[in-house]
């Protein structure tokens, strides 16, 4: 079928498409509360744009041109947060494109190649985690009264550390673990990923399992299992504060976050122990191996392993002139 400017008869406001397409995404595609945010998030950015330079243009006369300069207008942003923001924006056309055949889509009409620099993912070394845990468990020695509140904490605290460093999982899962997930007679816990896509890991750290049952009987959670002081369940916030904290009592010079032990599971933990990347794939939930060969960047211990096998293979070869 062929479209038609019969599109621009329709008038729809620009609010009104974003709204469309936030209940679209909500309430018909399931998208999970944070991929939502962002999209709000970026949507109402370019609404404000919009609405700012022309106030009376309604979303079928959003033109191509119209489009470039907004893309102008956030080029000053990293370069992840601009594709991320033109992702959100494509979404919003592609969804209004496919629910009106008579839309002329300006993104049809757009080229845009957008190069992103390749980052090798931040990692911290085996004698970093030993150092935070290290602080961790001392700290808590340090404390004799076993009633306190305080020596609870600092017992969730280790668990949380321990777990993320020795399953890869991502923060917003640990928080979300709910204590029907977490069977630590099986040693596994059962976690909802992206796109509310399950999966099952194994802990296969005696010392892990001994901090988290230390954990179960001191809190005894009941719903979530990752919980607070007023027994709510903990925010990814407060496990951002609780690695910080570390990193400024340890004194490890660069910035750490909790993301980094999904790095360092994937390339410290699993590669250079031998791990095939198809297996660190399904540990970390990813739905492409694709995402799984970022982290599995080329490790200093496996590099020099490769090395020492190209001089041993290459040591009786002479070179002839």
């Amino acid at each position: 079928m062929m479209k038609s400017d019969m599109s621009y008869c329709r008038k729809t406001a620009v609010d009104q498409v974003i709204s469309d397409f936030l209940f679209h995404c909500q309430y018909e595609k399931n998208l999970n509360e944070k991929t939502i945010y962002a999209y709000r998030s970026d949507l109402y950015m370019f609404k404000r744009y919009i609405h700012e330079l022309y106030p009376s243009v309604v979303f079928e006369q959003v033109s191509k041109d119209m489009l470039k300069t907004y893309l102008q207008h956030i080029s000053t942003y990293k370069p992840k947060t601009v594709k991320r923001k033109l992702a959100s924006l494509k979404a919003l056309f592609n969804y209004y494109d496919f629910e009106h055949d008579d839309f002329l889509n300006p993104f049809r009409k757009l080229s845009i190649h957008f190069k992103e620099p390749y980052v090798l993912p931040t990692v911290m070394t085996c004698n970093e985690v030993k150092e935070i845990l290290k602080y961790l468990y001392k700290l808590r020695a340090d404390n004799p009264d076993t009633g306190d509140y305080a020596y609870k904490a600092q017992t969730r605290d280790i668990a949380v550390v321990e777990l993320l460093f020795a399953t890869g999982i991502r923060v917003s899962e640990l928080c979300e673990l709910s204590c029907d997930a977490v069977d630590l007679k099986q040693a596994t816990i059962k976690v909802f990923g992206k796109g509310s896509k399950e999966r099952v890991i194994q802990i296969c750290s005696v010392e892990v399992l001994k901090i988290l049952r230390q954990y179960q009987r001191l809190f005894a959670p009941s719903k979530c299992f990752f919980i607070n002081r007023l027994g709510n369940r903990l925010s990814s916030q407060s496990v951002r504060l609780l690695i910080k904290r570390c990193r400024e009592e340890t004194g490890i010079g660069k910035k750490i976050t909790p993301h980094m032990g999904r790095h360092s599971f994937a390339s410290l933990v699993t590669l250079e122990e031998g791990v095939p990347i198809e297996t660190i794939s399904k540990m970390l939930g990813h739905s492409n191996i694709k995402t799984t060969q970022i982290y599995a960047r080329v490790t200093p211990k496996r590099l020099f392993e490769d090395m020492d096998r190209f001089v041993e293979a290459t040591r009786d070869l002479k070179l002839i002139l």
